[in-house]
């Protein structure tokens, strides 16, 4: 049996065997990263329902009831004439949105929410719009039946009934009973009559509460949004960037101008009142702002413990070539021990980045998993150099993953450059190694 003790490919083997082991605990240590990420989506969730959630602010439209003629026939055939409400929808021809976004931070535990308040002027026109394209008739059109509508995604977010000013006539906004154009649906009704040819002005201001998004629908022939706020990390998304943007740490500022060749809305259109709600030409017109916060913990740990069996591969290689070099024996079961302080590695981070922050703690954690494995060998080894230098070298692992985890672009290229050095370093290392040991 003594040759099983002394055999290098023997102990080759038994690394092996151990870190694909290892692979067990750390997929449970990655199911522990999710759960605690599950927790902070709970949070968000719970806080956001609470409080308001994310906006989307939808319209105005100008909605104008109209008598259209009908034919029947019963089962003689014989024909019938009568007369139904449609609905004519007219899109604003200049749609402008301004505000200011104040956004703080609520706490749910340990859990971080943005919230906001915003407080938005809307503003704009209608034009008269070109009923022959729509073969209806202009006799039959009842402008002093027609109503604004718009639409807000959370209607608990508003903080004060808006007053809507449109054709001279001030109103206050109610919600619409039953299916409406949008959901959640708020409407004016205005008196057109003899109003109808001229541009129609309208303004209202929207004071709101909302939870880390702030998005607009475009609908206007020209539509422009104007954003300011005091969110250093903001995302621009959705179908539209912004013109103009100025993002530091006092916060940030966003300009969008949109033609309407990019709408997926006609400018008017009769009797299809599911046109606006239908859910693909909506995402195609949805622009805004995400207050989310930065990368957060959770990320960012799980991109670490993606690397975890580079790093247990990598530190036990350079165990053992520490050991064949140096002619110093390391039992098996101190490999063991090794390798599961490596693995508790990721809990301690997964536990202090969720009270100091992901840096500070990745510091932490790398800092006392190289110097419980320094003092370990010190003392197993007898030989105090050979555990600084292998705890050197540990910490250059650590370090190295913590570099491609910050530079999301070039990971790729400094990891690739980085193993080719780390592989050269070990090919050289090896030469000094008794292959041939049985």
């Amino acid at each position: 049996m003594h040759w099983l003790k002394e055999s290098v490919t023997v102990k080759l083997g038994f690394i092996a065997v151990l870190i694909l082991v290892l692979l067990i605990p750390q997929a449970l240590v990655d199911g522990l990263i999710n759960e605690r990420a599950s927790r902070q989506e709970e949070a968000i969730k719970t806080v956001s329902d609470q409080y308001s959630g994310d906006q989307l602010v939808q319209g105005p439209v100008l909605v104008i009831p109209y008598r259209e003629q009908t034919t029947a026939s019963d089962d003689k055939g014989k024909k019938s004439t009568g007369e139904v409400i449609e609905n004519l929808f007219i899109l604003p021809n200049e749609l402008h949105f301004k505000g200011n976004v104040n956004t703080e931070i609520l706490y749910r535990g340990i859990y971080k929410v943005p919230v906001y308040t915003s407080s938005l002027n809307v503003s704009g026109n209608f034009t008269k719009a070109d009923l022959s394209s729509l073969s209806v008739d202009p006799t039959k059109l009842m402008p002093e039946k027609a109503y604004l509508v718009f639409s807000i995604s959370d209607l608990k977010g508003l903080k004060t009934n808006p007053q809507v000013n449109i054709a001279g006539q001030t109103t206050a906004a109610t919600p619409i009973a039953g299916d409406g154009l949008f959901p959640n649906g708020l409407q004016v009704p205005v008196n057109l009559y003899n109003k109808y040819d001229g541009p129609i002005i309208f303004s209202f201001n929207l004071d709101l509460k909302g939870s880390q998004e702030l998005h607009f629908l475009h609908l206007g022939k020209t539509t422009d949004v104007e954003l300011k706020g005091n969110w250093p990390d903001p995302s621009f998304d959705g179908r539209f960037l912004p013109d103009n943007r100025v993002v530091n740490h006092n916060g940030f500022y966003a300009k969008w101008r949109m033609l309407y060749y990019n709408r997926p809305f006609p400018q008017q259109w009769v009797h299809d009142q599911g046109l606006i709600s239908n859910s693909k030409k909506t995402d195609d017109a949805i622009f805004g702002v995400k207050l989310m916060l930065p990368i957060d913990q959770y990320q960012q740990t799980t991109r670490t413990s993606k690397y975890a069996i580079l790093i247990i591969l990598l530190t036990f290689v350079s165990l053992f070539f520490t050991e064949m070099i140096g002619k110093q024996k390391v039992h098996a079961f101190n490999y063991i021990l090794i390798g599961a302080a490596m693995v508790i590695y990721y809990t301690l981070l997964l536990s202090f980045s969720e009270q100091i922050g992901y840096n500070l703690a990745y510091l932490v954690a790398s800092a006392a998993t190289v110097m419980l494995i320094a003092i370990f060998l010190a003392s197993v080894l007898k030989n105090r150099k050979a555990a600084s230098i292998f705890a050197f070298i540990l910490g250059l692992f650590y370090a190295f993953i913590y570099v491609i985890i910050q530079l999301e672009d070039l990971a790729l290229l400094i990891g690739s450059i980085a193993l080719f050095v780390i592989i050269a370093a070990l090919m050289y290392s090896s030469r000094k190694i008794n292959w041939d040991k049985p």
